[in-house]
């Protein structure tokens, strides 16, 4: 029985200094490991530092802003900027609390990010008309931006765009589901403590951003490891959602504006249902164009062939309207 006995305190010793060594290697992590350095600049605006990349000339063409996703960063616009920017000028940027942007501290209402954006480019220099870009639920934040300011904008592009009723008719529950939710906040303060950076750092890891330069593909990868942040942002993002894409079925039609509509043939829900909600967009100018392409969510931007087809058109728009 003392054999016993004394075996099990071995093993309680052990485990112990494991959590230890694991909970001192995340603490070393997060002491050591460098703070990832944003590719573009830092603007203050009203008191946060939104993060914005803004290249190519400033010409009579106009200004093309990509707006990202729910989750994604600028990167992911890495093909479409690198083919646009030589003929005109693109922007690209971070919502408050995303990525490099610090969060705000204003309260969140569903117009607040059109009108911080706005401010942004002015603070920056940027001059309209805008065309907007927007991928996923970019797409609805670019319908409130021009219903604010409908004279500054020249074009729309939706890049495979949320729909205001897409969670009732797709019968799904939002950005993520309530075991996922549960996941992130988990995920988040793992990654707070380092124990996640240092997991990533030990295995070999494949980037859901494959067709992204390495370069990108690493910068996402740091910026992830060294803090929960972008998970927390993730919740944020879900929790605002819904308020987003009800302002958005609110904006006004857009009559003869042109707009390009570039669908995903691959879907994770019903492709079909997609496919009708992409048309509808379309359908919201009598300028409208549809391109369904050979593509999921989200390759249809970081696959090279497939951002120099949006760019193709994306070009032909801005020198002919």
């Amino acid at each position: 029985m003392k054999l016993i006995l004394k075996i099990i305190k071995w093993i309680g010793k052990i485990f112990a200094g494991l959590i230890i060594l694991i909970l001192v290697s995340g603490l070393c992590f997060r002491l050591f490991s460098s703070k990832p350095v944003p590719p573009g600049k830092l603007v203050n605006v009203d008191g946060t530092k939104l993060h914005i990349r803004a290249e190519g000339p400033k010409n009579q063409l106009p200004t093309i802003i990509l707006e990202s996703g729910a989750g994604n960063d600028t990167d992911v616009f890495h093909w479409v900027a690198e083919g646009l920017k030589k003929s005109l000028r693109v922007v690209r940027y971070d919502r408050e609390g995303k990525w490099f942007s610090e969060p705000s501290k204003d309260s969140i209402t569903s117009e607040f990010y059109a009108r911080q954006l706005h401010k942004l480019l002015e603070k920056n220099g940027e001059k309209p008309p805008y065309i907007l870009a927007g991928h996923s639920m970019g797409g609805p934040y670019n319908r409130i931006f021009r219903d604010l300011y409908p004279n500054e904008i020249k074009a729309m592009v939706f890049i495979d765009s949320s729909h205001p009723e897409q969670w009732k008719r797709l019968a799904e529950n939002g950005l993520f589901e309530e075991n996922q939710i549960s996941l992130i906040k988990t995920l988040a303060v793992l990654y707070d403590m380092g124990l996640m950076g240092v997991y990533n750092s030990l295995r070999s890891r494949k980037s859901i951003d494959e067709d992204l330069p390495k370069d990108c593909q690493n910068r996402k990868h740091n910026l992830t490891s060294y803090s929960g942040k972008v998970y927390r942002r993730y919740l944020k993002e879900n929790r605002i959602n819904n308020d987003i894409l009800l302002r958005a079925s609110q904006s006004s039609r857009l009559d003869s504006l042109p707009v390009l509509v570039f669908t995903a043939k691959e879907q994770y829900g019903d492709s079909q249902i997609w496919y009708e909600m992409q048309k509808e967009l379309k359908e919201l100018s009598t300028k409208g164009k549809q391109f369904y392409m050979d593509a999921n969510h989200g390759s249809i931007i970081t696959k090279k062939e497939n951002a120099e087809i949006i760019n193709k058109e994306i070009l032909l728009i801005a020198e002919t309207n």
